[in-house]
């Protein structure tokens, strides 16, 4: 569902601001404040897109709140609304920064058109401010991001075989963003202008896969109602990715190898040749050459697949690009919710970066989302807004089986204990930080610190 953009009206006449409310709440979530004061305080709690500030108000007047406005946030879009005899005020307004005015009485349609003009004007400066931190730090592929060596040897591969039409192994841990590199490989070769038709080979039921890749004539089986062309028609003239190949049938490993032979199909139902020009990409999460020696696999359809192997290295030996991805996650969400928030803690950036990541790029990606949805914006992103169980596995050794071998008290003991250290290193052993993210006091920090035997370090 689309996050509505927010607004502050802030007039202290109760019918002006219900009746800004009325004509926005479809479009926008409305807030109201009666005073200057009053609005300041809703800046310091809320994350705000846009203002309708009235000029004429008691105490402060829209020209002081507008000022105190831009020391907070001089990013922040107001229009000023005013009587018309206001009106020289209202353009001393927007002399002082503010985006617009609008004059009382108004209609509908004109609060509508200013209000909509200034959330689209945001809304660009925030993608492109975006694209332009994108580009500064590092060293971008084909809407990959990445400053690890082994990657960046991947990328130098990509540009000697995208004009071939040699087939391709992509191998790599789930989330490792396996397809990417399969569509960038495709995006940067001879075939960019035809199709791109992908194939999870575990997300198809075994009985429909055939079909799924070489489609079926009228009445070939029963409910084979009309004709239909399967992926690798789709893909000619393109390329077709086989995502989790190891997850094929052996009677279509051996269709597979021919059709790669003899770069044509047949549909079932029909004994007419096809022929395909395709290129295939086929990815595994799996080592093949062992499914291979379990019989589990076709040596000959290996070594068709394998001709060029990528090998895609799992996020946790890629320390390097995890603060550069987390960033480069939290921009895009922070545009697609309309949050305003400016970044990480760098302790944050430390925790994440010490953890082992098992669910690769696609786990990181799904953290961030989940924080920034959580977020009220505006404030940098801390180790408490950080599940504790990153915290937790963050630095941990797998050589570790202590909790494997212990029983039930001792296993809590440790467990209490290595969250506790790991929590302090992330904190770099401030004591208040470590026991608010804990949700626990400071005393009971120090018992349970020296409960376990934690010698406490100095801060910082």
């Amino acid at each position: 569902m689309e996050i509505k953009p927010t607004i502050l009206v802030v007039d202290d006449e109760l019918g002006a601001r219900q009746s800004l409310e009325v004509i926005l709440e479809d479009d926008y979530r409305v807030l109201n404040a009666e005073s200057g004061p009053e609005a300041l305080k809703v800046l310091q709690r809320e994350s705000v897109d846009l203002i309708l500030l009235d000029v004429n108000m008691p105490d402060m007047d829209g020209l002081e709140v507008l000022r105190r406005i831009r020391e907070q946030d001089e990013a922040l879009d107001v229009i000023m609304v005013s009587a018309l005899n206001l009106a020289r005020k209202a353009v001393d307004a927007i002399r002082s920064g503010a985006y617009d005015y609008i004059t009382k009485p108004y209609e509908p349609e004109d609060i509508l058109s200013t209000v909509h003009r200034a959330i689209s004007k945001q809304k660009l400066h925030r993608e492109l401010d975006f694209l332009r931190r994108e580009v500064e730090t590092v060293r971008g592929f084909d809407q990959i991001i990445s400053q690890n060596k082994k990657m960046l040897e991947i990328f130098d591969l990509i540009k000697k075989v995208a004009y071939t039409s040699t087939n391709i192994l992509i191998i790599g841990e789930s989330g490792t963003g396996k397809e990417l590199i399969a569509r960038a490989i495709h995006r940067q070769g001879s075939r960019k202008n035809g199709p791109f038709v992908a194939i999870n080979c575990a997300a198809i039921p075994p009985e429909l896969m055939e079909s799924e890749m070489f489609g079926h004539e009228r009445g070939a089986f029963t409910g084979a109602h009309t004709r239909a062309i399967g992926k690798f028609e789709y893909a000619n003239g393109g390329t077709l990715f086989l995502d989790e190949i190891s997850a094929l049938r052996s009677d279509l490993q051996a269709k597979l190898l021919r059709v790669l032979q003899e770069r044509e199909i047949e549909r079932i139902g029909s004994n007419k040749p096809i022929k395909v020009d395709i290129r295939v990409i086929s990815a595994t999460n799996i080592n093949l050459e062992d499914a291979v020696f379990k019989e589990k696999f076709r040596q000959d359809l290996y070594f068709r697949l394998n001709v060029v192997p990528i090998s895609i290295p799992p996020l946790r030996e890629r320390r390097e690009d995890i603060p550069i991805l987390a960033k480069h996650f939290l921009n895009k969400f922070d545009i697609a919710f309309n949050k305003k928030i400016p970044g990480f803690s760098e302790k944050t950036l430390d925790a994440l970066s010490r953890y082992p990541w098992p669910g690769n790029i696609r786990e990181l990606e799904n953290l961030i989302e989940r924080i920034i949805v959580l977020s009220k914006g505006n404030d940098p992103i801390e180790l408490e807004d950080i599940p504790l169980e990153i915290l937790m596995s963050s630095g941990r050794s797998t050589k570790d089986d202590k909790l494997s071998k212990a029983g039930l008290i001792n296993t809590r003991e440790e467990f209490e204990k290595r969250l506790i250290l790991n929590v302090l290193e992330a904190t770099r052993w401030n004591q208040t930080e470590a026991a608010k993210i804990l949700k626990i006091s400071r005393n009971y920090l120090m018992q349970k610190a020296r409960q376990f035997g934690i010698r406490m370090k100095q801060a910082g």
